[in-house]
């Protein structure tokens, strides 16, 4: 009967340390930290406790909480110090009633700390406990136990475990977004306040300024959106993470989401130009022969693009082909306009682009977005001229006539 009695014990205290041990990662599940922090917070709560009831001012209390046990031990810290350390002041029994007057403390003149019984230990005595103390370890004094604590304790473990836990929540989601910075991803329109856009993102929500939103756009409560994370931040209130529709890397993210060439690196985006919600220029090149750039970002039929627009809302995209010679590059940008001639001022980084006079308005664009948005592309400022084509193709064939008889 007794053997079978401790059985019964032993099984009902394996199932109660089952379930605190179960307690335990199911909290380290729901707030996303690991399991070492939320044991870690059960010690801070229990040494405040342990003080609040039990100590006094000045002691530095640790527990040591286990898992195995269910239970905590409880210890004293000191430092150990000498007189090279702390300064040593005896007091009679007279002057503690009194407080002695504060020296004046000489300009340039460090004053050490005063020695304090409740938190520093003397070299000697340390030796008694251990005897390899050294100046500067600390020294733990186990305490005596206790299980029973008042309601101003147990308030004060309550808040001590609420604030730990809310604080390693919130370093946990700020490391988790801090790494998704510059990326794009998916969320749901939460709420709008004023101007601003709230998007849930899973664990966190993060803002779309009026800055960062497309003009024009209209995002409706419960809409699923792709957002680019521009900035993130730490914040009392949790990571503050500042969203964007309008960022030009939202285009590169978008295209390598659908483009696998240019998330395996075989075709590269140089450069990008963007008016959000209007129209974008993409530069592409190849890093591999056989490989067609602007055919692996346009897609069977259009779909790799198409897929991409429709997540920017109808923003039109024009993939031209990157090229390292800034003539060839800048009559590139002009397209769908045709280009007679680019003339470049190459200390100025000024082009003047010569076009069909019947294209100069499509080389322009409409209110100038397609010029402008060339010259952002390929960083140079260019001015479009023009010219009518039978004129410019005599030109040329007096100059190639010219050349022959030279030689």
């Amino acid at each position: 009967m007794a053997k079978k009695k401790v059985q019964d014990e032993e099984q009902s205290q394996s199932g109660r340390l089952g379930e605190f041990g179960s307690a335990i990662m199911q909290i380290a599940e729901e707030k996303g930290i690991s399991k070492e922090m939320v044991i870690e917070t059960i010690e801070a709560a229990l040494s405040a406790a342990y003080k609040k009831d039990y100590g006094k001012r000045g002691q530095r209390i640790q527990a040591q909480f286990s898992e195995v046990i269910g239970g905590a031990k409880f210890f004293l810290l000191k430092d150990v110090v000498d007189e090279t350390t702390r300064e040593f002041i005896e007091v009679s029994e007279e002057e503690t009633e009194v407080e002695a007057p504060e020296e004046e403390l000489i300009e340039g003149e460090e004053k050490l700390p005063r020695f304090n019984p409740e938190r520093d230990i003397t070299l000697e005595e340390a030796k008694k406990l251990k005897k390899d103390a050294v100046i500067g370890d600390v020294i733990e004094i186990e305490l005596e136990p206790h299980s029973d604590y008042g309601r101003v304790a147990a308030q004060t473990a309550k808040q001590v475990i609420i604030q730990r836990i809310r604080e390693a929540e919130r370093d946990s989601m700020f490391a988790e977004y801090k790494e998704k910075e510059g990326e794009v991803v998916s969320g749901t329109v939460q709420r709008i306040e004023g101007r601003n856009t709230y998007i849930d993102l899973g664990k966190s929500v993060g803002v779309l300024f009026p800055s960062e939103q497309v003009q024009g756009e209209i995002l409706r409560i419960g809409q699923r959106v792709k957002v680019y994370l521009y900035k993130v931040e730490s914040d009392p209130k949790g990571p503050g993470i500042t969203l964007s529709r309008t960022h030009p890397e939202m285009v590169r993210k978008l295209f390598e989401l659908e483009v696998p060439e240019i998330f395996t690196g075989t075709v590269e985006i140089k450069a990008i130009a963007r008016e959000a919600g209007a129209r974008s220029k993409i530069a592409v090149t190849s890093n591999e022969e056989g490989i067609d750039p602007i055919g692996s970002c346009v897609g069977q039929k259009g779909t790799r693009v198409q897929a991409v627009i429709d997540e920017l809302g109808g923003e039109k995209i024009d993939i031209i082909l990157w090229n390292e010679k800034p003539e060839k590059f800048i009559a590139a940008a002009i397209s769908p306009a045709k280009v007679v001639d680019v003339k470049l001022d190459t200390d100025r980084k000024e082009a003047k682009v010569t076009v069909p006079e019947d294209q100069l308005s499509l080389a322009i664009g409409k209110q100038g977005q397609n010029v402008r948005l060339a010259a952002k592309l390929v960083g140079w400022k260019i001015d479009v001229i023009g010219a009518k084509v039978e004129v410019k193709e005599e030109a040329a064939a007096e100059e190639q006539a010219t050349e022959e008889n030279a030689e």
